[in-house]
């Protein structure tokens, strides 16, 4: 078990360096509330984008986007109002960050991956 959060952590750590890169900010990371957790919590001028990094070495079952459930958007959006309730209103959205190995040249940004509708 060690070892998966330590590749969690690690592929956390690649797609906030990644989207720091691409000119967002990172504000927190692993924010929890009961139900949910987000795993980066991003600005992007006026926006703030909830991002779930996803990890998938294989295809076997659907890869990294296919993860992304219907189940784990609920959670991830639960997780967002909670987060927004203490916030100013603001504009706000839902990326994920896909990879299938640690390696920078291999990530995929869903942008809009889902929303709260």
């Amino acid at each position: 078990m060690q070892v998966r959060k330590q590749t969690g952590d690690s592929a956390e750590e690649l797609a906030a360096r990644f989207l720091e890169r691409n000119g967002l900010q990172v504000v927190t990371r692993n924010w929890r509330v009961r139900g949910g957790e987000i795993d980066l919590i991003c600005r992007d001028g006026h926006t703030l984008v909830f991002v779930e990094v996803r990890l998938r070495r294989g295809q076997g079952y659907g890869g990294a986007a296919a993860s992304i459930t219907a189940t784990k958007q609920r959670r991830i959006i639960l997780a967002a109002q909670h987060y927004l309730s203490g916030q100013a209103e603001c504009f706000c959205r839902f990326d994920a960050i896909l990879l299938d190995a640690l390696d920078p040249a291999r990530i995929e940004w869903l942008r809009d991956a889902f929303s709260a509708d």
